[in-house]
């Protein structure tokens, strides 16, 4: 896997892990790949550093960043998504898929929902006309 850091042609700067380099060009050219700020598709690679390991406490080495509160402001939107999203919608777990289609057909009261979901489970709701779409981040109890 490698990581590059990527940049939209509005400027937002974000980073995201491929299994190769080419693996990046041919999802870019299929369309797979958009910004997570603005959800532009012209994204090129950014100039990147090199990752170097350094040892703890050595001088000039900054301290560890803190974990507790969004370091950037794709940080800070993805946390105010993940609040609207628990605030206004029911988590249903591993039930997403048939809890999706019961409310779809109307078997189930009409609501906002989010749970999991298998790529190729997700792909056949998108193909029976139920719409779905994935979100940035894992359900708080898997996020450990």
């Amino acid at each position: 896997m490698i990581r590059f850091s990527l940049k939209c042609a509005k400027d937002h700067s974000f980073e995201s892990w491929f299994p190769s380099g080419s693996a990046f060009e041919a999802l870019k050219e299929a369309g797979h790949v958009s910004c997570p700020v603005c959800g532009s598709g012209e994204v090129e690679k950014a100039l990147m550093a090199p990752s170097v390991a350094v040892a703890r406490g050595e001088p000039g080495v900054p301290a560890r960043p803190s974990l507790g509160a969004p370091a950037t402001e794709l940080e800070t939107a993805l946390a105010a998504l993940r609040r609207q999203v628990e605030e206004n919608s029911d988590y249903v777990g591993m039930d997403f898929v048939t809890e999706a289609r019961r409310i779809h057909a109307g078997e189930a009261p009409e609501r906002a929902i989010y749970g999991e979901a298998r790529v190729d489970e997700a792909k056949k709701l998108l193909e029976d006309g139920v719409p779905v779409a994935p979100l940035p981040f894992l359900p708080a109890r898997k996020a450990n």
